[in-house]
């Protein structure tokens, strides 16, 4: 059986690949690639516009692995829109499921098996990781993190999102590939979060699971405190009004499910 697939039944057939955005993590990128490389699932790389060391020493492990595969972007588009075209690739490539994970190191690569084992048990669902911090985490990106999850519970009113801010989890294609497809998200670091109201709305399952995190390998951070903040704000403001016209449902939904 080739690596990353996996027979559920004799209905219904798992085939997964990881996905790993990437923008001038040249020097992490290596570390972080090899950790996977021992589970034996294939791994795309999607390129989002970088320097041309990166571009270079992506190359080269495209060429070194043959499990790797690389999708280059022209233009740096932001962390969602890179996801967003891995996401097309994969499904176009027959995969079924892609386990998203960061570049920087920053996850425990350790709990790839749970994430796999948990989404063949729950195909349709997304299985995303809540994160258990060291004492590499900023204070001030620790703390500002609750403002988002509390807004996340209010535009979904309920608490199943546990923390939609963590990279780490795994998606079922088809499902989310439709759902792009009919719905706005954000392209850089507001996709996370959008990405999972959005899925709650539509009265998909999510599944958690506790893993650590650490910050990151190479120091590395494409976080922009001004405008990400910006575009993280205008995610929470039009997710607000959107969850004002679907709060009968959801409502309804909350009481009788």
């Amino acid at each position: 059986m080739p690596a990353g697939e996996y027979v559920l039944d004799k209905h219904q057939y798992f085939n997964s690949a990881i996905l790993i955005p990437v923008y001038n993590h040249e020097e992490a990128i290596a570390i972080t690639l090899e950790k996977v490389l021992v589970y034996g699932v294939p791994v795309l790389l999607v390129d989002d516009g970088s320097d041309e060391a990166c571009q270079q020493a992506l190359e080269k492990l495209r060429i070194q692995y043959a499990i790797v595969d690389l999708l280059r972007l022209e233009k740096n588009g932001g962390k969602g829109a890179a996801v967003k075209q891995g996401f097309r690739h994969l499904l176009a490539g027959g995969y079924s499921h892609a386990l998203q994970i960061d570049a920087d190191g920053q996850h425990n690569i350790a709990d790839l098996p749970s994430f796999f084992e948990l989404s063949q048990q729950a195909p349709a669902s997304i299985i995303c990781g809540y994160p258990i911090y060291d004492e590499s985490v900023p204070k001030l990106r620790y703390y500002s993190r609750y403002l988002t999850h509390i807004w996340v519970w209010i535009n979904t009113l309920s608490f199943e999102i546990k923390d939609s801010m963590c990279g780490f989890r795994m998606y079922p294609l088809q499902q989310i590939v439709t759902l792009l497809n009919q719905e706005y998200c954000g392209d850089r670091m507001d996709f996370d979060s959008e990405i999972m109201v959005r899925w709650l709305w539509r009265d998909g399952k999510i599944k958690g699971i506790a893993t650590k995190v650490s910050y990151p390998i190479d120091g590395v951070s494409h976080f922009n405190a001004f405008h990400d903040n910006v575009l993280i704000s205008w995610m929470h403001t039009r997710l607000f009004f959107g969850m004002l016209r679907r709060s009968p449902i959801l409502l309804w939904r909350k009481f009788n499910g």
